[in-house]
């Protein structure tokens, strides 16, 4: 410990004790606290304010800085500064969580992980909130909510509900991520052994205006690694906080865990062409219609200093882009980017982006959001707080850098629709099980893979108390593959009459 550094109260006050408490004692040793404790008073109410509001969703999460180092020049499709240049390096702050539970929940559980990196630009922060799966369960944003409703707690008994599956039959666009989520991908080893996809589609673009629709993956150096339900649920029991302990001793013994970043690029006449819908985040884009690209690197060397400051009150937002980089017209991101740093005013306050984990390293100066509770900065002093000051005029990025203002924009040409205002509910076709089908045959090369995903689905289903439900849970399965729909209706009946 510092020699100079002593004990104080919150205001820099030196304080003789932290132990003693000042009261009025009498000779039984009983005793009445006074007012004048203010180490006691201090102390007691700042404890009942600890906690803050715990995240609906993503509420358990590894945490750790690192460093993303550009592989290649991609200046041909984004004017983005922090890949303009091979070699260069942007500092990280990465997030990876479970999704449905809670914060003290077991982080080997079966679920779909939640993947957010903050990106220290030259040019401010970009925010890369992405998953572990390609794909999501819904492309209407208007379910999101019932989604996860359908994943937490039953409102009544207060207890883990099979009869979620009720949701996702009656949303059977879910049934690829579902396929996914039941393979042995539901169950990853580590975050160091876990694909990451942008999931969403967004688009690089260029100061000309042009750009190029793309998605996002992330692929471990150490491979990928899955429990099996068995092992998951074991390690769940004995140590809920697994993920946790290995990611951070892992990186505290200088085993730094890496990731490829590569991309999948469009133009906007291939996407008019393609033969999915690219704004529907359900679907994937084929690797042979267009291969992956590398673009850097990802690494975790460091851990964080103190937990909460670092990890539990950062913030990501898709909404958080830097010149380069935008969003698509794909309906879940476009949800997301109110619903995000909506989360975030609500946990941290309207400030939340000035707290060091969210601060950006660029200059920031946006003097028409100041004020608010817990403003920790200068508050832009008398700099005017309203549009087209002529005392004091505001000056631009392409004022001061030379740079074409298109570069600054979040729309392009491609996203000049015309059409009338209407309610919109999509539906589901036969197309929607092209891809769960394509992924059924892709795992039935790896031996025993089919078997497990049955196995997991029915170890669910078998718990769905409705036998109306569990038949339509079959049937929904039974659109993938009929074999498959049979074998998961044998194995889970076959379960509950043994039980």
């Amino acid at each position: 410990m510092d020699d100079n550094k002593y004990y104080t109260l919150a205001e820099g006050c030196p304080f003789a004790s932290n132990k003693a408490a000042v009261m009025m004692r009498n000779r039984q040793g009983g005793g009445l606290g006074l007012l004048q404790d203010t180490h006691l008073i201090e102390t007691l109410a700042h404890f009942s304010r600890e906690r803050i509001p715990e995240r609906v969703v993503h509420a358990k999460a590894v945490g750790a800085h690192g460093e993303f180092e550009a592989t290649r020049d991609c200046s041909d499709f984004t004017c983005a500064i922090f890949l303009n240049k091979a070699g260069k390096k942007t500092s990280v702050l990465l997030r990876v969580s479970t999704v449905g539970a809670e914060s003290g929940s077991a982080d080997t559980s079966r679920d779909v992980h939640g993947w957010s990196m903050k990106l220290y630009t030259e040019e401010g922060n970009l925010d890369w909130v992405f998953n572990n799966m390609p794909v999501f369960f819904l492309r209407d944003p208007i379910k999101a909510p019932s989604l996860n409703h359908s994943h937490k707690r039953h409102p009544q008994t207060h207890l883990p509900d099979a009869s979620m599956f009720s949701f996702h039959v009656r949303s059977p666009e879910s049934i690829h991520q579902l396929m996914i989520l039941f393979s042995d991908r539901g169950t990853p080893k580590s975050p160091r052994y876990m694909n990451s996809y942008s999931g969403n589609t967004y688009k690089f673009t260029k100061a000309d205006g042009s750009f190029k629709y793309t998605k996002i993956h992330l692929k471990p150096q150490q491979g990928i690694q899955n429990f099996t339900r068995e092992e998951a649920t074991k390690i769940a029991g004995e140590n809920p906080n697994y993920m946790i302990q290995d990611m951070f001793e892992a990186i505290d013994r200088g085993d730094y865990p890496a990731w490829n970043v590569y991309v999948q690029l469009m133009s906007p006449e291939e996407a008019e062409k393609y033969e999915v819908n690219i704004f529907d985040v359900t679907k994937v884009w084929s690797h042979k219609d267009f291969p992956l690209q590398q673009i850097g690197c990802l690494t975790m060397n460091r851990n964080p200093q103190n937990y909460f400051a670092d990890i539990e009150q950062a913030a990501f937002s898709p909404s958080t882009m830097v010149p380069g980089f935008a969003a698509s017209a794909d309906p879940v991101l476009q949800a997301r980017l109110f619903a995000y740093p909506d989360a975030a005013r609500y946990r941290l306050g309207v400030n939340y982006q000035q707290l060091p984990t969210n601060a950006a390293k660029a200059q920031v100066y946006c003097p028409f959001q100041r004020d608010g509770k817990m403003r920790f900065n200068h508050n832009y002093g008398g700099d005017p707080g309203y549009v087209g000051s002529s005392i004091n005029p505001t000056q631009f990025y392409q004022d001061v850098k030379g740079s074409n203002p298109g570069a600054l924009y979040l729309h392009t040409d491609h996203e000049k629709w015309a059409g009338e205002v209407a309610a919109y509910c999509s539906e589901i076709t036969d197309a929607d099980f092209v891809q769960p089908a394509a992924f059924w045959g892709v795992i039935g090369r790896e031996p025993g893979h089919q078997d497990r995903l049955i196995d997991n689905v029915a170890f669910s289903v078998k718990l769905v108390k409705y036998p109306e439900l569990r038949k339509a849970v079959y049937s929904l399965f039974g659109r993938v593959d009929k074999d498959l729909g049979l074998r998961l209706q044998e194995r889970t009946e076959a379960s509950i009459k043994a039980a």
